[in-house]
């Protein structure tokens, strides 16, 4: 009896509801009593059709029919309440005095679940009993199932099919599920053929998608394509195919299973994303990555063929003035008409050839030459093949020239010059990192002799080297004196009012004056000292997080800017462990920021460390998301947490579509990875109300607050965010309600 009760108990904190359906008062009342004692809750009926009235207003767990009853007997009340809406599927044990098979299959066909032989073995009975509402719970559990499969196809615009060797109808032909069908464009109850499904790709493309089809079927290998085609409504989509093959018993294969999925959205973002990483953004120009790989090959057809090259670095003279003058908008508007300019100096191309450069030609490298945008207000133009420095030069004055025009912004006339150093394949460097560092050293020589002006390297100009030396020694006396210092920009959350994090930027405190990273940094990367000063920060931001969680209960995490070659040491995460370690803070208090371009660069060596990285709770960040390499796939396999939008894809949002644009296919990428997305850059009210339409609530800029010292954090805190005096708090509040009053790590 006890076991019973306990094992009644296990599927519910209620007692299974059950209708007896008997005539013999007698033997209701001792199955009822029986029942009771077992654990289930009774409700009696005494015929048929005092059943078929109970049911009309109340469901029970399972229904127990006598199957002998005047008037309305058990075989017809069931087949009766197996109509009523609801009760398709509803438990029903037939109780039978008569063991024979006609009895039996007569209750199977009236709609029973079961028969039970009518005895007074209650235990029995009781068993039975549970044994059907289990049956019953997972039939229930295996249709939400597959109604949930079902959606989650539906939103993943996806389907299964099943297709069999042979031809229909002996069991050939291919069956597409209803979900798989809408990716197709057609109804759920539609049979699809293989021929039709064959005719909504593209002639152009159906002749390659059949030999790959024939190349599968021949080796019974798996297939994994994606196939354009045709919907009868005219709308071209991408499906991807992926199947596997079948084996019957005789290891011979019987037919492939797979999935169709529609990835149009995720080709279209795709290809956004790949002409950002080839493509700058505001200018159009190849970026550093294209640039970079255009030079690489141009020195290899040059080593190959005899010839000179040669790399133009244009720096343009004062741009900052005009920058800081008219402001950002008007800044682009210059650097896009520059860019204009530039281009018409060179037999410029477009072509990103990766792949097809040899197909070409003997001369194909000249196809290479062009103008690019090595970054803020630095151009490269790339000449492949030239006779001596004199082909070189009369590009250079060509690139003056251009100069000379006035450019209009803002509704008034500039006048931009420009600063050239000229470097020469072979003579000044082999490499291109080489060229890339001669031709900055003949161009920052024009800049101290007055600009507007082109010079081609020699070796008397690198004597400028002996200023980096008095700087590099000045630095290492920073971190002995302790001039360094860690500014924090809040990451905020601007539904909620929030602050959500920081970022950690590091200043030099060199006498009097406080020295930005862009004037140090990039020197401690090249002569090594940036591995102290990034494990300094670690130490340092690990601190402050303690420093926030004891002030005002910050519990996020603080992110701190890394080299890729501080990712290639193994200490790395010892390092992170005794620094949380010394300040008693979580791992995940710090968060690790690597460009795109950095990560990419040395990505098999990076690897390791983010994994271990990430299984200590460290979140990886990738920074400037959208400019660098090209290659997507990283994004799938690396333990990455957050990509960080650029900020110059954040500049032209709600002024230019394309931006818009950009923005999206970034916010759509991440979210389809399972990735958090933060804009970086933001300045202006448009800016937020168009990044929080778009998706992306966490952003960080000057809208919010410039890098501050991190006891004007709390202030910022207690004076702006908490009181809501901010603007951005109100336009918040107008998108999308009253945001809750939250700051650092806790409510207020």
């Amino acid at each position: 009896m006890n076991s019973l009760h306990a094992f009644a108990d296990q599927h519910g904190p209620t007692e299974p509801k059950v209708l007896l359906v008997d005539d013999d008062e007698v033997n209701l009342m001792l199955t009822a009593v029986a029942l009771r004692e077992r654990g289930f809750s009774i409700t009696e009926a005494s015929s048929g059709e005092q059943a078929l009235q109970m049911l009309a207003q109340w469901a029970p767990d399972i229904i127990v029919l006598d199957a002998l009853m005047p008037g309305m007997d058990g075989f017809r009340t069931c087949t009766e309440l197996r109509t009523l809406p609801g009760f398709e599927n509803m438990p029903v044990l037939m109780l039978t005095g008569l063991d024979d098979d006609a009895s039996i299959t007569r209750a199977y066909q009236a709609g029973a679940t079961d028969f039970f032989v009518k005895s007074t073995q209650w235990s029995l009975l009781a068993g039975r009993l549970h044994y059907l509402l289990r049956a019953s719970r997972t039939r229930v559990e295996l249709e939400r199932s597959k109604t949930r499969l079902a959606r989650a196809q539906d939103l993943a615009r996806m389907g299964s099919f099943d297709w069999r060797r042979g031809h229909p109808p002996a069991g050939g032909g291919i069956v597409i599920s209803p979900e798989g069908l809408r990716v197709f464009g057609r109804s759920p109850n539609e049979r699809l053929g293989l021929r039709p499904l064959l005719r909504m790709v593209p002639p152009s493309d159906r002749r390659g998608l059949l030999r790959v089809l024939h190349e599968v079927l021949a080796h019974s290998s798996v297939l994994a394509t994606d196939v354009p085609v045709t919907l009868l409504d005219g709308r071209q989509r991408i499906i991807h195919v992926e199947a596997e093959p079948e084996f019957n018993e005789h290891g011979q294969s019987s037919g492939y299973t797979g999935i169709v999925q529609d990835v149009t959205d995720r080709r279209i973002a795709e290809d956004k994303i790949r002409h950002l990483a080839n493509f700058d953004a505001l200018t159009g120009l190849p970026n550093r990555r294209q640039l970079i790989w255009r030079t690489e090959r141009a020195l290899e057809h040059a080593r190959r063929l005899n010839h000179q090259a040669a790399l133009l670095l244009i720096d343009l003279d004062r741009f900052k003035i005009i920058n800081d003058t008219l402001g950002h908008a008007a800044g682009d508007e210059l650097l896009m008409e520059v860019a204009r300019r530039l281009r018409a100096c060179v037999r410029h191309s477009d072509q990103v050839m990766e792949g097809a450069l040899e197909a070409v030609g003997s001369r194909s490298h000249r196809t290479l030459e062009a103008v690019g945008r090595l970054g803020g207000d630095e151009f490269v133009a790339l000449l492949p093949e030239v006779a001596d420095e004199r082909d070189a030069e009369r590009v250079a004055a060509r690139v003056l020239d251009a100069m000379r025009e006035p450019i209009f912004v803002a509704g008034q006339e500039c006048f931009v010059t420009a600063s050239v150093g000229i470097a020469l394949f072979p003579r000044d460097g082999a490499a291109v990192a080489d060229l890339l560092r001669n031709s900055d050293v003949a161009m920052y020589a024009v800049k101290s002799q007055g600009r507007n002006a082109a010079s081609v390297y020699s070796p008397q100009l690198a004597g400028r080297g002996r200023e980096k030396l008095e700087l590099e020694s000045a630095l290492h006396k920073a971190i002995e004196r302790d001039e360094l210092v860690l500014h924090y920009q809040p990451k905020v959350d601007v539904r909620a009012a929030r602050m959500v994090g920081a970022e950690a930027l590091m200043r030099w405190q060199r006498g009097g004056t406080l020295v930005p990273p862009g004037e140090f940094i990039p020197l401690a990367e090249e002569t090594g000292l940036i591995i102290p000063l990034s494990e300094w920060a670690i130490r340092e931001a690990a601190r402050q997080a303690k420093a926030w969680a004891v002030s005002f209960g910050f519990a996020d995490s603080i992110a701190v800017n890394l080299p890729n070659r501080l990712f290639e040491r193994s200490d790395l995460v010892e390092h992170i462990h005794q620094s949380v370690g010394t300040y008693g803070v979580p791992h995940r208090s710090i968060q690790l920021e690597i460009t795109e371009t950095g990560l990419m660069k040395d990505l098999q060596n990076v690897i390791p460390a983010l994994h271990r990285l990430n299984e200590i709770g460290v979140e990886i960040s990738i920074d400037d998301f959208g400019t660098g390499y090209s290659s997507l796939a990283y994004l799938t396999t690396l333990p990455i947490s957050e990509l960080k939008i650029d900020r110059s894809f954040v500049r032209d949002l709600g002024i230019t579509p394309q931006s818009s644009a950009v923005v999206t296919a970034i916010i759509a990428l991440a979210r389809s990875l399972g990735l958090r997305v933060i804009a970086e850059g933001v300045e202006n009210l448009r800016q937020m109300e168009v990044l929080h339409r778009l998706g992306c609530g966490v952003m960080q800029g000057f809208l919010f607050s410039r890098p501050i010292p991190p006891n004007d954090i709390e202030k910022w805190l207690q004076q702006t965010v908490l009181p809501r005096k901010a603007p951005w708090i109100a336009q918040a509040s107008t998108d999308g309600g009253e945001p809750t009053r939250v700051i650092g790590g806790g409510r207020l």
